[in-house]
């Protein structure tokens, strides 16, 4: 009697519930993303993963790059155990003037006032392709820094395209002198030798704000190849383009940044 007065006062409870909330009791389907919005997070993901670090960069020295790390591997993988990285990060004001003078004289004169890309370069780049011709560096400084900084060697149109695209990131986030700033600390000027510190205690046993105009030229002048362009070693080649640079830096004003 008892057993079925408690089973008819719990079956009513539960009409009561099914009542209340008609969906207790079954499973709820599980919510699938549609690809639009699983583009969108990735999106969102990649924007947030590729701009933070370019914001805290603007501030903060790198303590390593894409090249370094990719630069020591390779030499583990080869057997090479007397490889060492040489890298010091230092300050604008303790960079001699010439040294930024002379990079920019050699690698991209129309650094002051582009924005990141210097259109001339890569059309007679695209030319030279097409007429299967050896193709000159069209790569401007800012572009050399994100390559450095992020990314890896190579020549594809996927690599070309991330390297654009950061190139924009750093050209709309730093200013010119921290562009050059860091280009100057993270460049390969030798084997293992990255930065303006590394290379001037290396070759000239100096700190970097006492190169003279000839050592910097002749650094700056190792920068397309360092593997081959010694500055220990300078070939007559490379004394004849440090020539070249000196001449250029004449006609360029050390920059106001």
């Amino acid at each position: 009697m008892i057993r079925s007065l408690l089973y008819g006062i719990v079956r009513n409870q539960m009409t009561d519930l099914r009542a209340l909330y008609p969906w207790s009791g079954k499973k709820r389907k599980k919510k699938t993303l549609r690809p639009l919005t699983v583009l969108k997070r990735l999106v969102v993901i990649g924007l947030i993963v590729t701009i933070l670090p370019v914001v805290v960069l603007r501030w903060v020295p790198p303590p390593t790059t894409a090249f370094m790390l990719q630069k020591s591997v390779q030499a583990r993988l080869n057997g090479l155990k007397d490889y060492k990285t040489r890298y010091r990060w230092t300050g604008w004001r303790n960079i001699s003037p010439y040294a930024a003078q002379a990079v920019m004289a050699a690698e991209d004169q129309k650094f002051p006032v582009h924005w990141g890309f210097d259109p001339e370069s890569i059309a007679d780049a695209w030319e030279e392709r097409l007429k299967g011709e050896r193709i000159r560096g069209a790569s401007t400084i800012t572009q050399q820094v994100a390559k450095n900084l992020f990314l890896w060697p190579g020549k594809s149109f996927v690599r070309k395209g991330i390297e654009a695209y950061f190139t924009v990131l750093i050209e709309t986030i730093w200013p010119k002198r921290r562009i050059l700033e860091v280009y100057l600390n993270i460049a390969e000027f030798g084997r293992g030798v990255f930065g303006i510190a590394a290379a001037s205690e290396t070759f000239y046993k100096k700190t970097p704000d006492r190169l003279t105009r000839t050592q910097s030229a002749l650094l700056a002048a190792a920068l397309p190849n360092p593997r081959q362009l010694r500055i220990d070693r300078p070939s007559p080649y490379m004394r004849a383009r440090a020539g070249w640079i000196l001449n250029q830096m004449n006609q360029l004003n050390p920059p106001a940044f």
